[in-house]
This record gives C-alpha cells, structure tokens and sequence, in this order.
C-alpha cells in the first residue's frame, strides 16, 4: 500500500501542532491500516469506494451512515456518545471520566472505537464530535435539558437583570454578560451547592423528578417573572433563581448544568461498562449433538412432506401475493405440525426458491425445478442449505399469524414478513452461543439481555417474543440442542455453511431400502428411506404418523393413486415383496388385486365426458344410481354413455361413489396421472430485502484504501500545483518504452498501486490521468480513474509514458 498523501500548501503552512480543521484532514492523517479499520466497521462507505478522502469524509458523515454506525455500538460505547454530545467540541479526553464515571480501560476502549468509526476525530486534547452525530442523539442526551445558555437565550434583558439581583450577581450591560454571569454560578460546585441549600423540601422533590429525564414539566403560568421574595411554590421558588427556566407559557425545564450537579457529576444513573454475565447450564456435548441431528433430521423431512404434499396442485396464491389462512391452516393439519412450525418450513422453502407461484392465471404455490435438485443431494447438504438460508434470510417466519399496524393478519409467503435486523440478531445469538463452552446453554432472558447490551437500538427494534421464537426456530433446524450450539453448527458462525452439513452427517441414520408389513394394511419405515422407496411409498400410500419410525397406511383410494399413474399390480406385487422384512400381508395382497381388477372398467373421455365400459350392465346400474344424478347421464350406445360435466368432474364424482374409472384419450389411450410432475417454470429464490452491507473482504479494503489514497493525492496534487496548470506549464511524464510501460502497469497492477499514465486520444490530444490498473489483456489496460472515479480501458499503445503517483 502506498503511504499517506502529501498535504496540500494550506496544510504545511499550518501549525505543526494545531491539529486537523476538518475530518478530511483527521482521516488523511490516519495510516492505512486505520483508514481499513474505518471501512470494515462502516461497510456502507465501500459501496461505492470514494474517490478520495474528502469524499469519504463527506459520506461518512451522512445521516444513513452515522445511523447504522450508531447501531452498531453497544450500551457503554452509547453512553460515551452521551457523555461526549454533553462537552462542547474540542474538550480533552480527560473530561469525559467524570461525565461516565469509573471503568477507565472500557473508556479508553469506548474512546478508541469512536475515533475509529469515525464518530469522534481530533487530537486528545481536542476531539470534536461530528454534527450528525449531535443531531442524531438530540438535545437531551440521557435525558439532560438544554445548557442555560440555551434556556435562557430567550428571556428577556430586563428579567436577567432581576435574576442576577436575586442570585447576589452584580449587574451586566448586556444579556451575553448576564447570561454568562449565572452559567459561572451554576457551574462552580460550591457556590451552586450553598444555593441548593437553601431551597425548601418541596423544592429540592420538584428537581428530584425532574433530574433523570425528561428534564421538562407543566406549569402553569411559568413564563410570568417571578421575583425571589415574591415566591409562593416550589417551583417559583426555583423559577426566580434559575434553577429551573420557562419552557414556554405551561412548561419548565431543568438545565443541563444543574441537572449534572444533581447527578454526581455523571451523565448516567448505572454505568454498564460491560455486558451481563450469562448464567451457563452445562449438557453432554455428544447427547446435544445426537439432539439436534434428530431434529435436523426431521427438519429436513417436514420441507420435503410439505413439497411432496403440493406437487400434486398447491394451494392458490393470493391476488395480493402469499398464502391465504385458510390454506395456511390445512398445510398445518396436513403436516400434523404446529403452525409456528409449519411457517418456519414454508418461508425457509420460499427463500431458498424451492416453491413459487407459477405464473399460471389461476396461480398455485408449486415447488420449483430447485426442489428436485435440493432433493437429489444427501440429507446433510439439504440442512445445511436451510439453515444457512435461516440465517441469512430477513424473513421472520413467527409474523405468520401476527397482525400489522392495521390489525390486519400477516400470511406467509407474503412480503411483510421481512425484517432487515433478523440475520444480524441470528448470528449474534450464534456467535454468542458458540463463545460459551462445547454442550453450554444459557436461559432465554439472560442471552436477550447480553445482546442488547452490544447492539441496544438495533435490538429495539425487535419485540422481545420476535427473540424467542428465534431460539426455537435454531432448536427445530437442529442448529442448537437444549439450548446449547451443536458441535456440527459451530462453523456456521463462521459461514462455512457446507461444512457444517458434512460434520452433520456421520449423525444422521443411513437411509433404508426395507419397510415392515403389517397386518393392518399399514407399513412401518424404522428410519429415512432410499429415494426411491420413499417416492413409491408415498405413490401407493398414505403418511400416517412421522417420527422416529413412519407409518404408512395403504386405502383404495392410495392404491387407485399408484395405478392411475402408470403402475400396475404386479408392480404393486413386486414392490411389496421386495422391500418388506416381513411377508406381504393377504389383506394388502387381496387389496392391491380387488382395486386392480375393477380399475379402468370405466373409462372417461371428453364430449363433454363420456363414458365407456365393455360391461352394458355395470352402464345401466350407474344411469340407475341417484347419486349419479347430477352428472346428467345418457346412453349412446350399449357400451357407451355421455354426460353434460367436464372429465375431471366426472372422474372425481364416480371415484367418490366407489368406482374405479380412468381417464382416456381422444385416441381411446389411457391418460396416466403423475402427481408428482407438477412444477414451475424455472423461478429464482426471491431477492433478500436490502439491510446491511455485506462485510468487505480483505482483498476490498486494501484495494479500496490504495484507491482512495491514489485519488486524493491526485486531489490535494492538482490544488497544490493549480499556479503550474494556469502557466500552461502541465506536468511533464517520462517517456516509457513499450516494454518498460507494459512492466510498469503489471506492477501497479499486481500491488493494487496508482500511477501516473500519459494518453494521447484518438484525436491526437495529450491527457495525463491517475490510475490503478484492474486488468491487463489483450493490448488494453482496464483502470479505475481517481479523479472521476469512474472505469476506463485504455489502448496500451497510446499509452506514452508511466510512472510513480505522488
């Protein structure tokens, strides 16, 4: 990296020891190092990189990015900031250690990591709080009125000469003079002290209410002058003496200075130096690993439940968007699952893009050709996938069922669920769970109020039951186990997502190829199922029950299920005997053969429907049922009856009424059903509401650095050397050979360096520019420009000469 630019003519001529006028200057001072300490702790000023230091200044001072900088702080760091917006600017640091009180270590911590974020700027004995940052804390920090400066700047001359009679003052001919007069009284200990003294109880309990915040009360008449040996209440009594300034016609205040006397000198009530203790219960680390694989386990199922329960037609999508709560709730009966869960399953599918709508008129939630994808790979790879979905996602799944600002029910998939601040608080209770040690856990109350120590406004922002639901969610994904991080997880907290999954899966149970057969038409799958089984399972039966073992129950209407797609009894016979650790039950036998021989008897086809059947009898005794009625039934011929409802209505009507009908062509082929083919088109996982910056890589911030430093050199350059340009005396570069230049740039290039190049344009115009090569191919050197900022590629052959900048 290259040094620190060269100050400008204004800069040397100033005293050596005056320190910097501007935050611009503060930060040209800094090293390198400290100016990518500044843009690690403040990633939005990356995005884009400044073109020098003063634009950094200037963005670094916006009111977004102090903002989320202020955010980032914890509680004592905050009560820094307080303490500092109290002094005015250019105090010493020293002032500030009676403002909070003890703890200096943390304070010089506080100090260090406001002066690095660029929230504090300036010598020791001079620092200065940028303004935003006043702004943003507002005129009552920690509860503080305004400075008596500020309270009386509005009273009149003639009343501030009737305050300084009442407090002994000496008269003053102007109101400067006078106001002056009563801050050195209210602001010297002893004397302030003696006043206080002799002010009445009632007095004394009124400044008692006043002297945490809020610093203002109602009264009425307040702005009536009141003489002190006129007094007749409490407040008149302070009123006429200072103590206490009018805030208006029904309102008082308590100045900043009398108040801080009353605190002891210190800004805050309790000084919260450091974080609460988290009170730690210790597990087995190999019985919370086996824990939390179980329920990765059954995480990773209920997604694929839910899915495989929609690829036969999902629910319809809303014309607002999401998912209805009727719908909501059947998913939920359907699953056998709580509602909070089945949320938590559904808006980690949507993030992932494993469902979406599709796009169809009448839209459906259908999964999207992802999940087949998702579904392929091992169960470890699936989990890692949700959770690392879970943790970056700004969908909170526990709004579902929730009500908005207008009492109206939140539904999931739908787009108020968002929430910028939920990936940040996950990898902090992450981070926090995984510093304590291997099996630890700690209650639910302690670790919230650990976090809001480090992060207070952001944690604001996110009720109390939002918190909680997080901690169940990270149970249910398997993440943690009785409250405590799972070994496997711990690399989560390090984003290497994909290792976590595959430090997951020695815990999981291998997949079977076998089920047990019972006599009651049910079969029992003691473990997961091989791909395969499973989708022949879930074609020929019903889920019953889901657990450590699933139980799957086979009915007629599941075993018609599997033959209208294709299958056939043999099939059936086959599967049952092959992949069953008992023998096949007869009832299942017996079953499979009754609904086989009676399936595709009746054939439905389109007229608007017909039917069709070789047995005129099995015709006649259908035109005879009355539960037939409303399909409006009439014989064509012997074997053939036509019907005034759609194909579907008509197969859906007979199945109902114990029939086994399929469906046919117009070719007289029989119409296989696969339920299992229903999918989008190709859908992208929804775009993640805009929060935070991402983190910049090391690779960034040196290369940001060495841009910024390249482009305010050639700033502070130009202005230094501005006498020079107005002569027509331009910089002369030297001449460079082809090979010398090719060289050079390759070293720029290498080290992320800027150097001066001299150009000759196209119409023969010599220009001179500072750069910092990005690319070197083909003839062209691609480069980023510091005096505009922008991206240029240049013809290495009209480049005429290089070298160093600054």
């Amino acid at each position: 990296m290259t040094t620190a630019a060269s100050p400008t003519r204004a800069e040397a001529d100033r005293p050596a020891d005056s320190g910097p006028r501007t935050l611009a200057e503060d930060l040209r001072g800094r090293t390198d190092a400290a100016l990518g300490a500044l843009l690690r702790a403040r990633p939005d000023l990356t995005t884009p990189v400044p073109v020098d230091l003063t634009q950094l200044a200037t963005r670094a001072t916006t009111r977004a990015s102090i903002a989320r900088a202020l955010e980032r702080l914890d509680r004592f760091t905050l009560q820094v900031v307080d303490a500092a917006v109290v002094l005015p600017d250019g105090f010493a640091a020293a002032r500030l250690s009676p403002l909070v009180g003890a703890a200096p270590e943390a304070l010089a911590r506080a100090v260090a990591n406001l002066r690095e974020q660029a929230l504090l700027w300036g010598p020791d004995g001079a620092l200065r709080v940028v303004r935003t940052v006043r702004d943003l804390v507002g005129a009552s920090p920690a509860g503080l009125g305004p400075t008596l400066a500020g309270a009386l700047a509005a009273t009149a001359p003639s009343r501030l000469q009737e305050l300084l009679a009442d407090l002994d003052l000496g008269s003053t001919h102007d109101a400067v003079s006078a106001i002056a007069a009563v801050t050195d009284l209210c602001t010297d200990p002893v004397r302030l002290e003696s006043l206080l003294a002799q002010a009445p109880e009632a007095a004394r309990e009124v400044l008692d209410k006043l002297v945490w915040g809020p610093p203002t009360g109602s009264v009425r008449g307040a702005d009536r002058p009141v003489r002190a040996d006129a007094a007749r209440t409490p407040v008149e009594w302070l009123l006429a003496r200072a103590l206490l300034v009018p805030a208006g016609p029904d309102a008082v205040v308590l100045p900043r200075e009398i108040a801080l006397h009353l605190r002891g000198g210190r800004v805050h009530r309790t000084l919260e130096p450091t974080p609460p203790e988290l009170p730690v219960r210790g597990h087995d680390p190999q019985a919370v690993d086996n824990l939390a694989a179980g329920s990765a386990f059954t995480a990773v199922r209920r997604v694929e439940d839910l899915l495989e329960a929609w690829s036969t037609g999902g629910p319809s999508v809303l014309r607002a968007g999401g998912l209805g709560m009727r719908e909501f709730k059947r998913a939920a009966v359907q699953l056998d699952a709580p509602e909070a869960e089945v949320a938590l399953w559904l808006e980690l599918a949507y993030a992932m893009g494993l469902v979406a709508g599709d796009g169809e008129p009448d839209e459906q939630w259908l999964p999207t050709p992802a999940y087949d994808t998702w579904r392929r790979t091992p169960v470890g790879t699936r989990w890692a996938a949700l959770a690392g979905t879970w943790l970056e996602t700004t969908r909170v799944p526990a709004l579902v069922g929730s009500r908005d600002d207008k009492d109206r029910p939140i539904g999931a998939l739908g787009l108020q669920v968002d929430r910028t601040a939920a990936p940040e608080v996950r990898r902090r209770i992450l981070a926090t769970l995984a510093a304590l040690p291997p099996g630890s856990a700690t209650d639910a109350d302690s670790l919230l109020a650990h976090l809001t120590w480090h992060q207070p406004i952001r944690a604001a922002r996110l009720p109390r039951e939002l918190f909680r639901a997080m901690l169940v969610e990270a149970e249910l994904l398997g993440i943690t186990g009785r409250g405590a991080l799972a070994g496997y997880a711990r690399t989560l907290v390090e984003g290497r997502v994909y290792e976590a999954g595959d430090a997951l899966t020695p815990l999981l149970p291998e997949p079977l190829n076998h089920v047990l057969l019972q006599a009651d038409l049910t079969a029992v799958a003691p473990g997961p199922l091989v791909l395969d089984l499973a989708h022949e399972l879930h074609l020929a039966a019903d889920v019953e029950s889901t657990g450590g073992a699933t139980v799957y129950r086979f009915t007629e209407e599941s075993v018609r299920r599997a033959l209208d797609a294709g299958r056939t009894a043999g099939d059936l016979h086959h599967l049952l005997a092959t992949h069953s650790r008992t023998p096949v039950p007869q009832p299942l036998s017996y079953l499979v053969d009754d609904v086989a021989r009676r399936h595709g008897r009746i054939r439905v086809g389109t007229a608007a429907a017909f039917l069709r059947c070789d047995d005129d009898a099995l015709l006649g005794e259908l035109l005879a049922d009355r539960r037939a009625a409303g399909l409006r039934l009439r014989r064509l011929a012997p074997t053939v009856l036509a019907a005034e409802s759609a194909p579907d209505g008509v197969l859906e009507k007979l199945r109902a009424m114990g029939f086994a009908p399929v469906a046919e062509s117009a070719t007289g082929d029989l119409v296989l059903t696969r339920p299992d083919t229903k999918r989008t088109p190709p859908r992208s996982a929804p775009p993640r509401v805009a929060g935070e910056p991402p983190a910049p890589s090391e690779a960034l911030l040196g290369a940001a650095v060495t841009a910024i430093r390249a482009g305010d050199a050639a700033a502070t350059g130009r202005a230094a050397d501005d006498g020079a340009e107005r002569d027509g005396e331009p910089v002369e570069l030297p001449r460079t050979s082809a090979a010398e230049t090719l060289l050079a740039l390759q070293a720029a290039h290498a080290e992320r360096r800027a150097v001066w190049i001299g150009h000759v344009t196209r119409e023969g115009r010599a220009t001179q520019h500072i750069v910092v090569p990005l690319r070197l191919e083909g003839g062209y050197v691609t480069a980023h420009e510091q005096g505009t900022g922008e991206i240029h590629t240049y013809p290495l052959h009209r480049i005429t000469g290089v070298a160093e900048a600054g």
